[in-house]
């Protein structure tokens, strides 16, 4: 008889427990659903990853510099086949066990690092930090790009939580948890950090750049299950009366009412460090009156939290909102230390050019409608004003007469501190572009012309300084990385025509609908896309002919050395020497990329040469007589090499064969005077026409013949990358060339230019001394980064100077 009391009916598992409360049950399946869509995507986009790795590492294997490096990527090559299904293991283990804590409330936001000390800090592992960058970096690009997805996924995540609210980092699919999972998959594998580099870059090309469609569809999912259909992102007005200044902006929210929209609630954006003017008013328009157009979400993300003060005297930070904030607040530093009059390096400021004594401000309105009236002008004159850059000083001039001209009250009205700052932050910007010695004068003029429609944004939309996304930013750097690798100097067409025919558009049509950006960015990016496919072909052509010439560099040293060894310490008449050197040699060469130098016909040609040396000096009566047994496979083999080079008739060959034998029987019987006498007719090497300057090659210094500091320069060089940029200085001009290739054998450079177009090649020696003497340099890595990168940092450490928080030179 069973008794129920004595055996208990068993508890629940605690998970289930936990998930009864936290997860409605009407959204079981909903819930199982979208699990199964992100697991299925994410398992398909990895086996991309290792469906990829293969063929990359394999690619950076022909592409290494050294022996040990290439055979590093091979032997990960087979170690990655072997780990890759514990790492597929692990990886679909982690998200689903993120999935399953996000069920039963327990997933948190990872926990922000305690504060440590340096000395704690410089035990961190080095390895360990540039993983942790690679994945905040992947992540970060996400964040941004699926701003909009993300944020809508987090609210209709929390509508299945039953009303629990997600942070940032605890959504089970968000891009910090999928980068997460990988790290942790690939923790356990032996891979050197090297091997992990390119299997992240491999995971952000094919996971995380993939995430924006995993994230359209479970928002779709879960829309068609009625969670949320009339979710809108926008970004709330930030209340500046009712909160402390150091109080965060209010968070993008929910809105249901179908009639919100993104652009309705922004608030007009403030300069970190200079919030308002002493009246209050906002740097984009003072009198209370708002903007044209209100920064939409999609260019930047949510509302970012407040970014805490900078140290003025610390380097440019990284982080673009710091970075930001810093420029404002020493902008505002030097204008109240200056006054109005005050240089921004090579252009005065924007208030110096308003009416002394003006206390009024002029209307955001009023500004917008002055832009628009010198981006018209701009327009209608844009044939003629392409030809010539767009000065700074002179756009400011131009735009406080259309505000003067303009004004209700002239003669008494200025622009706001904040307006002005933002003014002359973009003058600087566009001072830069001026005087960038990376970009072509055609593409800088071209450029310049961007002023007025960059400066609408900017006033506008804060986030053209703060987010490496924005639309505009993204085209201005895209056009600038391309006139820095194909805008030649003498380009008329192609590139620069259609750069010409962006700024056209951005000027003719921009009226603050940033979608144009987005638009003209995606037909720049395809034109120049097609350029660069032109270029890498141009480029790839060269590179075989330079294996090919290097392969023919290397026959031809091994040839000279056997035909040197044979004449050391022998005076041999010339025409026996000349013969070696410039015909016998062609004929070593020949062979061995024929035969190999193992080969009997290798072998047979060295005795010929080392024979026909000997028999150039006067020998014993014991070594003559070997002589005349020796001469009839002598000759025949001369003629056969003769035969081979291809360029001797048989009547060139028999009188080159009977004045050998001359010369030998004077020697012999010790004439040389008639020796001497004996010149053959040798036809020019068909070896040395192939080769070219490159024959020139094989004269240069040993690398023990360097000195010290040169010798340590040549060691460095051997471990540089392909497509490392350098500087080579000839006079007064600089050229920037490419590494394209290196030759492991012959151990020669080959650069190209921009068009990739091979320019030289540069032996090791001769490549590690000009870099002693300065005439070789290479371009530092942050002159690679996106220009409006650079001209931000370097705006900074400008107003760093200014302001006297650093005395380094610019």
């Amino acid at each position: 008889m069973n008794n129920n009391q004595d055996n208990p009916p068993p508890k629940a598992k605690p998970a289930a427990t936990v998930a009864s409360r936290v997860i409605q049950p009407r959204f079981g399946e909903l819930v199982q659903n979208c699990r199964k869509l992100a697991m299925n995507r994410l398992a398909e986009h990895l086996t991309g990853v290792f469906g990829q790795v293969d063929d990359t590492l394999f690619e950076c294997a022909e592409k290494a510099e050294n022996n040990q490096v290439q055979t590093l990527f091979f032997d990960n090559m087979r170690e990655i086949r072997r780990q890759r299904p514990r790492i597929e293991r692990s990886y679909h283990q982690q998200i689903a066990q993120n999935f399953n804590d996000f069920l039963e409330g327990k997933l948190k936001d990872a926990e922000q690092p305690d504060e440590v000390s340096v000395d704690e800090l410089t035990l961190m592992q080095n390895e360990d930090y540039e993983e942790s960058l690679q994945v905040t970096n992947m992540v970060s690009r996400v964040k941004s790009r699926c701003a909009q997805q993300l944020f809508a996924l987090e609210q209709r995540l929390a509508v299945l939580n039953n009303g629990h609210k997600l942070g940032e980092d605890s959504n089970p699919f968000g891009p910090q948890a999928i980068a997460q999972a990988f790290r942790d998959a690939l923790a356990p594998s032996p891979f050197p950090l090297r091997i992990k580099t390119i299997l992240y870059m491999l995971f952000d090309r094919h996971v995380m750049q993939s995430l924006d469609s995993m994230y359209e569809a479970m928002n779709k999912r879960l829309i068609d299950a009625g969670v949320l259909p009339n979710l809108k992102y926008s970004v709330q007005r930030r209340q500046e009366s009712a909160k402390p200044a150091t109080e965060a902006p209010t968070q993008a929210a929910p809105q249901e009412s179908a009639s919100s929209h993104p652009a309705s609630s922004g608030a007009a954006p403030t300069m970190p460090g200079s919030a308002t003017s002493a009246s209050g008013t906002p740097i984009a328009g003072s009198q209370g009156q708002q903007p044209a157009a209100a920064p939409t979400p999609s260019t930047g993300g949510a509302a970012t939290g407040p970014v805490g003060p900078p140290d003025l005297s610390a380097p440019p930070s990284s982080d673009p909102n710091v970075l930001f904030s810093g420029l404002a607040a020493l902008l505002s530093e030097y204008r109240h230390r200056e006054g109005d009059d005050a240089m921004l390096g090579p252009t005065r400021s924007i208030a110096s050019f308003a009416p002394r004594g003006a206390t009024r401000t002029y209307s955001a309105g009023d500004l917008l409608e002055a832009l628009n009236r010198l981006q018209e002008k701009s327009a209608k004159e844009l044939a003629q004003r392409l030809q010539h850059p767009q000065p700074v000083e002179e756009l400011k001039a131009d735009l406080q007469e259309q505000l003067e001209t303009h004004s209700s009250l002239p003669g008494q009205q200025k622009l706001s501190e904040q307006e002005a700052d933002v003014i002359d932050l973009v003058g600087m910007l566009f001072d830069f572009i001026l005087d960038d010695e990376n970009l072509p004068d055609i593409c800088k003029t071209a450029l310049s012309h961007l002023h007025t429609p960059y400066l609408k944004v900017a006033l506008q939309d804060k986030e053209l300084f703060t987010q490496h996304h924005h639309p505009a930013r993204r085209l201005l750097n895209t056009m600038a990385q391309a006139g820095v690798l194909y805008g030649s100097e003498g380009d008329t067409r192609g590139l620069l025509a259609k750069m010409h025919w962006v700024i056209e558009r951005v000027i003719q049509g921009y009226s603050g609908e940033l979608s144009l950006f987005d638009t003209l960015h995606d037909e720049f990016t395809e034109f120049v896309a097609t350029l660069r496919q032109k270029v890498e072909l141009r480029e790839r052509r060269a590179v075989e002919a330079a294996k090919g010439r290097d392969k023919l560099l290397d026959a031809r040293q091994q040839a000279m050395d056997v035909i040197a060894r044979s004449l050391q310490n022998r005076e041999v008449p010339a025409i026996i020497r000349n013969f070696l050197e410039l015909t016998w040699t062609d004929v070593l060469v020949f062979i061995q990329l024929r035969h190999g130098q193992r080969s009997v016909e290798w072998q047979r040609a060295g005795e010929s040469a080392e024979r026909l040396a000997w028999s150039g000096t006067p020998l014993s009566a014991e070594d003559r007589e070997q002589l005349q047994q020796l001469r009839v496979e002598l000759l025949e083999n001369l003629r056969g090499g003769l035969e081979l080079l291809g360029g001797y008739r048989e009547d060139g060959i028999r009188r080159l064969l009977q004045d050998l034998v001359a010369c030998q029987h004077a020697v012999q019987a010790k004439q040389p005077e008639v020796a001497a006498r004996l010149e053959a007719k040798l036809p020019a090497s068909p070896l040395g026409a192939m080769l070219g300057e490159d024959a020139q090659l094989l004269n240069t210094a040993p690398a023990s013949g360097l000195s010290s500091r040169a010798q340590i320069i040549a060691r460095e060089l051997a471990h540089l990358e392909f497509g490392t940029w350098f500087d080579f200085i000839v006079g007064d001009q600089v050229r920037r060339l490419k590494l394209s290739w290196f030759s492991p054998t012959t151990h020669n450079y080959m650069f190209v230019d921009h068009t990739g177009q091979r320019v030289a090649i540069k032996p090791l020696t001769l490549l590690a001394s000009e870099m002693e003497q300065g005439l070789a340099r290479v371009v530092p890595p942050e002159r690679n980064a996106p220009l409006v990168d650079r001209a931000l940092t370097a705006i900074y450490r400008v107003l760093q100077r200014f302001t006297g928080r650093t005395n380094q030179p610019n």
